[in-house]
């Protein structure tokens, strides 16, 4: 009898869960090990299933680089005052990895990932050409030509060549993206699940909101320097919160980005105080949400309000993304 019930419930779609034994006998798993099934449905203890209907197909990653600026629009160092070369190459490094850690889990799901250069010197496009070599990424050297009537006149070429990257990176994401479209710079490490906890998170959340969300996978300080009121999610693997604010490290939607055009390209025609105002003004009209704990550290000044997340081990992140020339 417990058999044909078992069987009946899967014909039915539900779940049993076994309590006493800690187990569920309709997805033959312990109650501790993946429930979830991408695409299909997601489950959290105690708070039940959740049916996917935002379903993800395929991921555009799409990250700036620059290997020489130390910080950009700042006289400062960053946490272990490496060369910016080096804070590349393990952001690549922890990046590949997260890709891989997903792909191993989900390889129904594609993955592409394309790098705008903003004019590395031969040394170091070597350096991370030997890092990509083996994954599904295209490399493509900032084009400052095509930008030069379209961006306000910058007081120095650093400034010009930051807007002109992120707007050929929107640009990339617009004539190239499908589903999710996830815009990265070079100064992140990310965690090894950072990837897999953004797609399963942001399936479980849409579709139970049903609307498409823009996520961070930061927990940027600066964001608790003030007192504003933020509704906590529940992710796949983590808590997440409302924010109204980001730097321009974020996933979205290509349905997103097509509504919102217009923000996106305003945001990169002058130098905004702050930097990423077109943008903060969507999160005025649609969900942003960041996790709790981060997912993905930003390698800035350890003084500064827009770098470091709060309660991450630094140092074991930066020595596990370690890569020898």
């Amino acid at each position: 009898m417990k058999k044909i019930f078992i069987k009946i419930c899967k014909l039915l779609g539900y779940e049993i869960l076994d309590q006493n034994k800690f187990s569920s006998p309709t997805l033959e798993k312990e109650l501790n090990e993946e429930l979830s099934v991408l695409n299909e449905k997601s489950i959290v203890l105690p708070l039940g299933e959740v049916k996917v209907t935002k379903k993800v197909t395929s991921i555009l990653i799409i990250l700036r680089m620059n290997t020489d600026i130390d910080i950009w629009d700042q006289n400062r160092k960053r946490l272990f005052e490496f060369p910016k070369i080096e804070y590349t190459k393990r952001s690549l490094n922890s990046l590949i990895k997260s890709i891989n850690y997903f792909k191993n889990k989900y390889s129904e799901v594609k993955v592409k990932t394309i790098i705008v250069d903003d004019n590395s010197n031969s040394e170091n496009i070597q350096k991370i050409k030997s890092i990509i070599k083996d994954n599904d990424f295209e490399m493509l050297n900032l084009d400052y030509s095509k930008y030069q009537n379209k961006i306000s006149k910058q007081k120095n070429k650093e400034t010009f060549a930051n807007l002109a990257s992120l707007l050929q990176s929107f640009e990339i994401g617009k004539d190239n993206g499908e589903d999710l479209i996830y815009f990265i710079e070079d100064d992140y490490l990310h965690f090894e699940p950072m990837l897999e906890e953004m797609v399963a998170s942001y399936e479980r959340i849409a579709s139970q909101i049903n609307k498409d969300i823009f996520m961070c996978p930061t927990d940027y300080p600066y964001l608790y320097m003030d007192n504003i009121k933020t509704n906590v999610l529940i992710g796949n693997k983590r808590h997440w919160r409302t924010v109204d604010k980001t730097l321009c490290t974020f996933m979205t939607t290509k349905n997103l980005l097509n509504k919102y055009w217009d923000n996106f390209y305003k945001n990169c025609l002058n130098r905004h105080d702050p930097f990423e105002k077109y943008l903060n003004e969507i999160y005025a009209k649609e969900i942003c949400i960041s996790p709790i704990k981060s997912l993905s550290l930003h390698l800035t000044n350890i003084n500064s309000s827009y770098g470091l997340s709060p309660l991450i081990d630094y140092k074991k992140l930066w020595e596990e993304n370690k890569i020898n020339d």
